[in-house]
């Protein structure tokens, strides 16, 4: 595969992946409380995360939404606290490191970014519990420059159902309608990995902008409720929205899917949160892998997703988001932040045109955010700030 990664590299070169979702921002809260001194990421960071500079550069990554989540079971203002602080961090890392990151609101930010050799950074926040129920929330999250949010995380909302817990609005409920309009009306783009497929069935129907997937890939590979189901999929060309598949072994590959469920069961018998990626939580995992083998992932496993989800949505709408320090595993040659070149020779390996890897990993998802930039503008020109509350649109 070395020809492969060579003219892989030379085409990340030229068109740098945008990548959907990587949980820095969560790692260093959790890790160091925000202690940038002792993660410095202007080095080599592999022995406590999945990212930092040098391989952020290695990988051929030029733009980064950072998830600005909180756990789900934060809730009320404590949710909305600590998503800014999460936003503060992100602000931090790219004040400190002004020669490789660039603050990136627009489409335009995010291509002057790469004509400048710097990673434009974005911001996303991961479940919609970070605005407890608040409209005018969200337009501060959107004016602190959060430029999508995933509608829930792993657990419903009054309005709006996950992907993992039993639903309690049907979909979206009316508040929930009015969620996706007001982003909409804010250029914020509406995140459907971790919703139900009701969830999702019902944005594509309400928003006029194009949605994403920030990390999410093929229900039809891997028959997990996180991944996305190919009437879904067939959707997106209607709406000019992008899929992008995410590297979580559990997403990706079914065995990997029934070994995650035992050693989440492992990690609360030790009365640890299934997520943890502290030390102590990854010395937990580790033993676990130690005495029950992992079935490992690979970058063929990712292109398996990729392969389906072309096929079906279309070359057009697809992407990447590999959920970087927001797992404890990750795919064997898809280790770090530093892997992607491995996905785009495993790809062209199976033929994928230079042309098409140019879409996957760069232009669909700016054209994504521009499209959602344009029906900004039209919404902006009809009508201002919607001042609806959750009781007076749910009851």
């Amino acid at each position: 595969m070395s020809a492969s990664r060579d003219a892989a590299a030379d085409l990340l070169a030229r068109w740098p992946v945008v990548d959907g979702h990587n949980d820095l921002p969560w790692a260093l809260r959790e890790q160091v409380r925000y202690d940038l001194d002792r993660r410095d990421i202007a080095g080599d960071q592999s022995a406590h995360l999945h990212t930092d500079i040098p391989r952020l550069r290695a990988g051929g990554v030029g733009a980064q939404f950072w998830s600005v989540y909180v756990r789900a079971d934060y809730v009320g203002d404590t949710a909305v606290s600590a998503t800014l602080e999460q936003i503060d961090v992100v602000r931090q890392l790219i004040a400190r490191y002004p020669d490789d990151l660039r603050a990136a609101h627009t489409a335009g930010d995010m291509e002057a970014a790469r004509a400048q050799g710097r990673i434009a950074s974005l911001m996303g926040a991961e479940g919609g519990h970070s605005i407890n129920n608040s409209l005018a929330t969200l337009r501060a999250l959107y004016e602190l420059g959060v430029r999508y949010m995933t509608l829930t995380h792993n657990d419903s909302l009054a309005w709006a159902d996950s992907a993992t817990d039993e639903p309690r609005a049907g979909g979206l409920s009316a508040f929930g309608e009015e969620v996706v309009r007001e982003m909409n009306r804010l250029g914020m783009l509406v995140d459907l990995s971790h919703v139900a497929a009701t969830t999702m069935r019902d944005a594509l129907r309400v928003s006029r902008a194009p949605v994403i997937f920030s990390h999410s890939s093929a229900r039809a590979v891997c028959d997990h409720p996180r991944n996305v189901p190919d009437d879904v999929l067939a959707q997106l060309p209607a709406n000019g929205g992008t899929a992008m598949a995410t590297f979580v072994p559990k997403f990706v590959l079914p065995a990997a899917g029934e070994w995650t469920l035992r050693a989440d069961e492992n990690m609360r018998a030790h009365g640890l949160h299934h997520l943890d990626t502290t030390e102590a939580g990854m010395t937990v995992q580790r033993a676990f892998e130690a005495a029950h083998p992992r079935p490992k992932a690979t970058a063929a496993t990712v292109a398996d997703h990729l392969d389906h989800m072309r096929e079906v949505a279309g070359v057009d709408h697809i992407g990447i988001g590999g959920d970087y320090d927001g797992t404890a595993f990750t795919p064997a040659d898809l280790a770090d932040v530093a892997g992607y070149p491995n996905l785009l020779a495993e790809l062209l390996d199976r033929k994928w045109s230079e042309a098409d890897l140019a879409k996957l990993t760069w232009q669909n998802a700016v054209r994504t955010l521009r499209a959602a930039e344009d029906v900004a503008r039209e919404e902006q020109g009809r009508r201002g700030p919607s001042h609806a509350t959750i009781e007076q649109l749910d009851g």
